[in-house]
């Protein structure tokens, strides 16, 4: 009986945390925000000579100080329209893509009361994959030319651990993650976990605003990949622990475990089937317990010290 009463308590529990995500999404979902998609790359695409000066007046911050036949050789130049024709090709509307921009917005809304919806822009800036969203108070801006498809031939000569996110389905998760640098804060980032946790923070954030994107989507994994992780959570922490390297402050630990890569170096076998960016992983289960434990706002989270955040997790690897 006793038993049968806390399998009872527990799916209750569940039960009711659900009513309350539930309600809470009912609630952002009804929250306003207007904004209107500025789609510079078709303007630039289809702009003539004379069509420099409203363009230079509609987007000054697109232009440097470069005299006028600079741009003009630009808008006539055959790789610029090369380019934007692939752009075209691969967005000839921005629907979808704003729809989840919309709700992005609406839970940045929810959760912090002083934001205000920014100018999205559209753009290309020649492949500059480091570069694919900026992000500031005002403006968001997205480099559709990095989002043409990972087998575009664009893409030839960018590694394939890279590429393999220059995709449309990984567009809201990069600006959600430039908004995420925005919120972050921590006074320092010298050992494994403080890079652990920092980036967990910024997967936790996506958890929270981009509710609607798998997991693979919000890391930046396949399907292949993220299983791979959750199935490995375990030895991978017990790697953590029996090497010591939480606290370690090694220079050479973020390029193996925390930096793009297109596998994560244990130096052991299993190297090569591992995904990279698993201490990322791992800091984002961190943080996902300590959300649990203690059901804190998003914003206080993103500025909670590290080992606060690992001491009040409580973390344990799935099995």
């Amino acid at each position: 009986m006793q038993i049968r009463f806390y399998v009872v308590l527990i799916i209750g529990l569940l039960f009711l945390s659900c009513g309350e995500t539930s309600k809470v999404e009912k609630e952002i979902a009804s929250i306003t925000v207007d904004f209107e998609v500025e789609r510079f790359d078709k303007a630039f695409f289809k702009a003539k000579p004379k069509d420099l000066p409203k363009l230079k007046s509609n987007y000054p911050f697109f232009f440097s100080n470069d005299p006028d036949t600079f741009w003009i050789e630009k808008i006539n130049d055959s790789l610029q329209h090369e380019l934007l024709k692939e752009v075209q090709h691969t967005f000839p509307d921005f629907e979808n893509s704003k729809k989840e921009l919309k709700d992005l917005f609406q839970h940045l809304k929810y959760y912090d009361k002083t934001f205000k919806t920014p100018r999205v822009i559209t753009l290309t800036n020649d492949v500059a994959y480091r570069d694919k969203t900026i992000v500031n108070d005002s403006l968001v801006l997205i480099a559709l030319d990095n989002y043409l498809g990972a087998e575009h031939q664009f893409y030839q000569n960018i590694p394939m651990y890279l590429a393999a996110n220059m995709d449309k389905n990984q567009m809201i998760s990069d600006v959600a993650e430039d908004y995420a640098k925005k919120y972050v804060y921590q006074t320092s980032r010298k050992t494994l976990l403080d890079e652990m946790i920092y980036f967990g923070k910024l997967l936790y954030f996506k958890d929270v605003m981009i509710p609607f994107k798998t997991d693979a989507e919000k890391i930046g994994y396949t399907d292949t990949q993220i299983n791979w992780a959750i199935a490995n959570e375990s030895p991978i922490w017990s790697y953590f622990i029996e090497k010591e390297l939480l606290y370690d402050t090694d220079p050479k630990l973020p390029n193996r475990f925390i930096a793009d890569a297109p596998f994560s170096k244990f130096y052991l076998e299993l190297d090569n089937d591992s995904p990279g960016r698993l201490g990322q992983y791992i800091g984002w289960q961190i943080v996902r317990a300590y959300a649990e434990q203690t059901n804190e706002d998003i914003m206080k989270i993103m500025q909670t010290e590290p080992q606060v955040i690992f001491n009040k997790s409580k973390f344990k690897p799935k099995k």
